[in-house]
């Protein structure tokens, strides 16, 4: 079965016939429209596409993708969506969370996903919040965020996503925001192109619970001088003119510089295949640094296997060294018991 459609798709594809119900200026919207542009301009049939979610704001997704979905449990997506890969890995399978469902409870089953690298795409909303309760902090609130399980101050160390990706072996990560629709498209359009499994964090503002937690990253008045957009083998440089950049010190650590005062042989150029350059986009952070946005990592091939593959490939071989098997032998054979 082929996963293409048969006939041009448009975004009204896939919207379903189901009312979207978030809270009026909620980025899910922006993020919902995207994906379901890119789903149509990929050129998926609807019908061999899957979108797996588990428990928040973000989870509903499912229910306004007009494909095949499952709204799962509490941080067990990746599990549900591994059957679902495993037993049928031509579909193209979409993991919907945010980042209390996979950090927190999810947190076991998002890292053994990444480090299986079967060939799906995750997507998680971070807000910063547990939005769907009523504002809890979550495992990416701000230490000192003032929540209503907070109300003297969170005094957890936040968790980073990417690096959290990043150690868990993940062959694909990066990170884009819920308004930045263009950015947000590219990034779709990478993970889906990535054989492996693919990691996006979506900033994403909750008007309700957390509003402005990324307004410097996304406002029109100074997102030029927050925002370090990646690219392959370009220098990375930032703000309105392309006027600061970063520089590594002789012990590889980051420092913002002036462009007019360096070399320009000084400026970092990005390498999304090098894991130390990952490592440290993944860590920089402070608000003496910019946000990189962008793919951070992204290697795939030889030495970086797809789980499925490997499964369908020891299931050919063992039948072709013991043949199609007969499960009713199997479980009749050995000893049995009997309950009365």
């Amino acid at each position: 079965m082929s996963i293409a459609a048969s006939s041009a798709l448009s975004r009204k594809d896939f919207v379903s016939d189901q009312d979207v119900r978030w809270c009026p200026g909620c980025g899910d919207y922006a993020i919902l429209a995207q994906v379901q542009k890119v789903m149509a301009e990929l050129g998926i049939a609807r019908e061999n596409a899957v979108f797996v979610s588990g428990i928040g704001c973000s989870s509903r997704f499912p229910y306004y993708m007009n494909t095949y979905g499952f709204h799962s449990i509490h941080g067990r997506a990746p599990a549900l969506a591994s059957g679902i890969k495993v037993a049928r890995p031509e579909l193209s399978v979409w993991i919907i969370t945010g980042d209390g469902d996979a950090l927190s409870i999810g947190g076991n089953h998002f890292v053994h996903i990444l480090r299986r690298n079967l060939d799906v795409n995750i997507l998680l909303f971070n807000n910063e919040i547990y939005g769907l309760t009523k504002g809890q902090y979550s495992p990416t609130s701000k230490r000192g965020h003032k929540t209503k399980t907070s109300p003297m101050g969170s005094l957890d160390s936040p968790f980073s996503p990417a690096a959290l990706a990043l150690g868990a072996g993940a062959t694909f990560i990066a990170r884009t925001v819920d308004v930045e629709t263009q950015h947000l498209q590219s990034m779709l359009h990478r993970a889906a192109a990535h054989k492996g499994t693919s990691f996006v964090e979506i900033l994403q503002n909750c008007v309700v619970f957390n509003d402005g937690a990324f307004a410097d990253v996304s406002d029109r008045g100074t997102k030029a001088e927050r925002q370090l957009l990646l690219e392959q083998g370009k220098p990375m440089l930032f703000g309105r003119d392309s006027e600061w950049g970063i520089r590594l010190r002789a012990d590889a650590t980051p420092e913002v510089v002036a462009v007019k005062d360096v070399k320009p042989s000084e400026i970092a150029v990005h390498d999304e295949t090098n894991p130390f350059m990952a490592h440290l986009m993944s860590h920089m952070e402070g608000s003496q640094f910019p946000v990189p946005m962008g793919v951070l990592r992204a290697v795939e091939g030889e030495g970086y296997p797809v789980y499925e593959e490997g499964v369908h490939r020891q299931i050919h071989e063992a039948r072709e060294s013991k043949g199609p098997g007969d499960f009713d032998a199997l479980y009749r054979s050995g000893d049995t018991w009997q309950v009365e």
